[in-house]
């Protein structure tokens, strides 16, 4: 697989946490319009920028699932997902443990993502590969959700007003039991968006008894040149979740395997500037 879809998923992952850790959003989710969707939509917001401050750590289990329509093609990937937080510094480590391709039976594919702050270490058990690539300079350490937002916009993170301005954000009414299990958000990029040539629309659910996320489906812009075609899409699951209970801190810890090629990528002088 493509290493920068990849990249992208550990980056919609860390950005799925921060978006949607949150107390109960609203009980009001479902048929709205006008005054009263744009005000559900703001206590919606508003709750999760105040309950995100609060996220120390957080464990689950991961499932993310990569569609290609035009190849007809789709791959789901399974892992675990440890994310902790001391003052200002932030760390993310992605294990990826099993691929499944199409219709095959799952095999065992190890490919690891950490992030301490400044290095973006990639390793691959496949390739026998270790990529570090410098994000930030050693003194001006990145956090780990502001990484993220340059990929995906961050709900609770994000400032409220300026999450506006690049999308339109509305409650979803949902049927069945989906409407007793979870708050739905479905934002639309507008077409000024600075993330308009990543996505189309971007579907977040909050399960209601947990407060946590449950899942998002983000809507790629590719393949850009094939209107006609479904768009691809990153689809991605959170199970059995663990919030700000102890870590051990090794977890983020990891030495380069023996007879792996490493390659160190400095930080861009462009990048240096925004730092």
């Amino acid at each position: 697989m493509d290493e920068r879809i990849v990249t992208r998923a550990a980056f919609i992952l860390l950005a799925l946490v921060g978006t949607c850790w949150a107390g109960c959003c609203t009980n009001n989710a479902g048929a709205i319009s006008g005054d009263k969707q744009a005000d559900a939509v703001e206590v919606v917001l508003k709750q999760l920028s105040l309950k995100t401050k609060q996220l120390k750590s957080y464990q689950c289990q991961v499932g993310y699932r990569f569609n290609q329509p035009l190849f007809e093609s789709q791959t789901l990937r399974n892992g675990t997902l440890y994310y902790a937080k001391a003052g200002k510094k932030s760390k993310l480590r992605i294990n990826f443990g099993t691929l499944k391709q199409d219709d095959e039976k799952d095999q065992k594919f190890r490919e690891e993502f950490i992030f301490d702050g400044v290095w973006l270490t990639h390793i691959n058990y496949q390739t026998k590969q270790v990529r570090m690539h410098q994000l930030a300079e050693p003194n001006k350490p990145v956090d780990a959700f502001e990484l993220a937002s340059r990929n995906l916009p961050i709900v609770g993170f994000a400032k409220i007003e300026d999450l506006k301005k690049q999308f339109e954000i509305k409650l979803v009414e949902r049927q069945g039991d989906e409407q007793e299990e979870f708050i739905h958000l479905h934002l639309k990029v507008r077409p000024d968006s600075v993330y308009k040539d990543k996505y189309v629309s971007i579907d977040f659910w909050i399960d209601k008894k947990l407060h946590l996320p449950a899942k998002i489906i983000a809507v790629s812009t590719e393949p850009a040149d094939v209107p006609s075609i479904e768009k691809d899409s990153y689809q991605i699951k959170l199970l059995e979740p663990r919030v700000n209970k102890r870590m051990d801190k090794s977890i983020f810890d990891f030495k380069t395997p023996r007879g792996f090629d490493k390659e160190i990528i400095p930080l861009k002088k462009t990048e240096r500037g925004k730092n």
